[in-house]
């Protein structure tokens, strides 16, 4: 590590010392299908609807039976609910055909599952099978760029495997929540809390502003 990411992870750590994934969940495909309902809006909506959905249908065999006007309606608070309320459906249907309800150990299935890709995955893996890998989302892309980890043309998967060498593998897991509720709370898109960061010396939004 260069003396750059030891401060970024020394200032994670005093900020977040026991990161949490955000998004509730009791059963392994609750969270694969909380953190594809999750794209383009927020844990709290989705917390708030996945609530209602998994208490009216607590398994995937009675997901992958609902009609898809009962999941548009509970999901509708949601964006891109009626493709979603079918991503829902047809996820369930096939962990049910496949796996007896259970979500594998296998980047491959999991990343051709319905409205599933590589950032869906890769939280699924990390915290239901401690797969050492980082999920790229809008935080954890501001927050590499900003802290010079990652360039501004750079696309997910490029700052992915730019973390993935810059960190030891033992810690991604920690990291990726940690960048998700850095970017979430205090390193934010609009007015982020630069006064009070410890890392704005190697900051690039920081210098720019």
């Amino acid at each position: 590590m260069t003396g750059s990411t030891k401060m970024i992870e020394n200032y994670l750590n005093e900020l977040f010392p026991n990161p949490k994934c955000e998004l509730n969940f009791n059963k392994d495909y609750e969270l694969l299908i909380a953190t594809m309902l999750s794209a383009q809006t927020t844990d709290k909506i989705v917390n708030s609807v996945t609530d209602i959905l998994f208490k009216k249908y607590p398994s995937t065999k009675a997901l992958s039976t609902a009609k898809i006007e009962d999941i548009e309606k509970i999901i509708r608070p949601i964006g891109t609910y009626r493709k979603k309320a079918l991503n829902t459906i047809l996820i369930a249907k096939r962990l049910e055909e496949d796996y007896q309800g259970k979500v594998p150990n296998n980047r491959e299935y999991l990343e051709k599952l319905p409205g599933v890709g590589r950032k869906t995955t890769n939280v699924v893996l990390s915290i239901i099978y401690q797969v050492p890998c980082i999920a790229v989302d809008t935080h954890v892309a501001r927050v590499s760029k900003r802290l010079n980890l990652a360039k501004e043309k750079d696309d997910p998967l490029t700052i992915e495997k730019k973390l993935t060498k810059l960190f030891p593998l033992k810690y991604l897991n920690k990291l990726h929540q940690q960048l998700v509720l850095f970017g979430r709370y205090y390193c934010t898109a609009r007015n982020p809390k630069c006064d009070t960061c410890k890392l704005k010396s190697i900051c690039k939004y920081y210098k720019d502003h």
